[in-house]
């Protein structure tokens, strides 16, 4: 699971129908540095290319979410479906400690 701010909601004509319900969001990934107060104040842009993410969880400009990519975005879907990264948490607050091993 990768963290990222939503920075903007993406509008499409046509979509495939088990995409219903739902919406897509631009989502800047959060760096590290940024993770105790990402909640409380915007982060900086990200270094990393940002994502179009499926949302079913209701987010909105500006949250922070958990989304996961790749095979494990499909694990929700019942049939085979063409997706790339959905949301999987909204965060209100994170307490980051990085690993000092």
């Amino acid at each position: 699971m990768r963290i990222g701010q939503v920075i903007g909601k993406i509008t499409m004509s046509r979509q495939d129908p088990a995409f219903k319900a739902a919406r897509w969001l631009m989502v800047s990934p959060v760096d590290a540095r940024d993770l105790n107060t990402c909640c409380n104040k915007p982060p900086r842009l990200g270094k990393g290319s940002s994502v179009v993410v499926y949302d079913r969880l209701g987010a909105g400009t500006h949250d922070i979410v958990g989304f996961v990519e790749g095979a494990e975005a499909t694990a929700p879907f019942d049939e085979p479906t063409p997706i790339d990264a959905i949301t999987v948490a909204l965060f209100d607050q994170i307490n980051y400690q990085p690993y000092k091993g």
